[in-house]
């Protein structure tokens, strides 16, 4: 692609044709206000703070206008920041943002933005519609559309991320809200329980209900690792609260999956605080299992195969990996079987 160049805030830079200003301001580093808008998915202009001033007249939407080549563009002036300010002011009367008791306080962008302008919840005059509110039908998602801002995120990110087509707009106007298929309780709808949506939304509209009652978003400690369902390999930041309890799981964007996860990543996670789990060797002694140090069950092992090779050859030893590690765990078993065993005896569960 042909290299633009372009002024933004008095700060020359350089994109490629074909990118919006949003993405090229994003790429060298400066941040334009921004609700609706996120890079994975289509862009729509639909909350317009991230408006911007180009040439010095033009107030356009910076995730939708294309970069030009000469263009000067600025990002905030006074004008702009009463703008920002009042569109943030009717998104706070319109719903129920009370932080106090949502379960996106702390990790809420609507929040950063009302702090960052200042902009506080006055008018408690202006007309309401109660929307949805389901926290019960679903073990995987609580929805509360008095926190939406119909930003539209949800819906394109099932439809072009998930490709599940679940949730929608529907009515016009102030009347307008989101809905699941033909309007359905989200425990009753086709979700597939990705979480995707979730993930995206930038307000506490959805939430996990792995989290609920569970610790305070601050509270929790991020700590990236691989999911171990299949052998794709996808990226995922696992959450814990302060007492070591895993809470939630967000695809990192750094993976294979670039930030998607299927239900068994994004919920299968329960089994690590199961107290069903083994955690140390078991050895069977006097008939009874008993828990042993990692050495001495190691060594045992060992030991046996040693004997089986040395009275019935290798070919008396066969190995099954699994897909739930990963692709590198289980090239390490089949050279472990052909180069120090000696067999070919190898299978995997995903061919059985």
């Amino acid at each position: 692609m042909d290299k633009i160049k372009l002024t933004i805030d008095g700060k020359e830079v350089s994109g490629l044709r074909g990118q919006t200003i949003m993405e090229v301001a994003r790429d060298n580093g400066i941040d334009i206000p921004h609700l609706c808008y996120h890079p994975k998915l289509s862009k729509t202009g639909a909350c317009r703070l991230c408006l911007v001033r180009i040439d010095g007249k033009m107030l356009k939407t910076s995730c939708t206008e294309l970069a030009g080549d000469g263009m000067s563009v600025i990002t905030e002036d006074e004008a702009l920041r009463n703008i920002r300010k009042w569109l943030l002011g009717l998104l706070l009367m319109e719903g129920d943002h009370n932080c106090l008791y949502c379960d996106a306080d702390g990790d809420c962008e609507l929040q950063r933005y009302a702090k960052i302008y200042n902009v506080e919840k006055t008018d408690e005059d202006f007309p309401r519609n109660p929307r949805e509110v389901d926290y019960v039908t679903s073990n995987a998602i609580k929805r509360n559309e008095n926190r939406c801002i119909l930003c539209g995120r949800c819906i394109r990110a099932c439809k072009e991320i998930q490709v599940s087509n679940v949730w929608g707009f529907t009515e016009r106007g102030s009347q307008t809200h989101l809905i699941a298929d033909d309007d359905r309780k989200i425990g009753e709808s086709s979700c597939v329980k990705c979480g995707t949506c979730v993930q995206l939304c930038p307000t506490g509209a959805l939430t996990f209900q792995t989290v609920s009652g569970k610790g305070l978003n601050w509270e929790l400690k991020k700590e990236s690792s691989i999911c171990i369902y299949c052998g794709v390999g996808c990226k995922i930041d696992f959450y814990t609260n302060e007492e070591g309890v895993l809470v939630k799981a967000i695809g990192n964007d750094d993976g294979p999956n670039k930030g998607h996860l299927c239900v068994k990543g994004r919920f299968g996670f329960d089994f690590v605080q199961s107290p069903k789990r083994l955690t140390k060797p078991l050895m069977k002694k006097d008939g009874e299992f008993v828990e042993v140090g990692w050495k001495e069950a190691l060594d045992f092992v060992a030991g046996r195969m040693r004997a089986v090779k040395e009275k019935d050859g290798p070919d008396a030893i066969a190995a099954l990996s699994s897909a739930k590690c990963t692709n590198e765990e289980n090239y390490l078993m089949q050279k472990f079987m052909r180069a120090v065993i000696g067999s070919n005896n190898v299978d995997h569960c995903a061919r059985l």
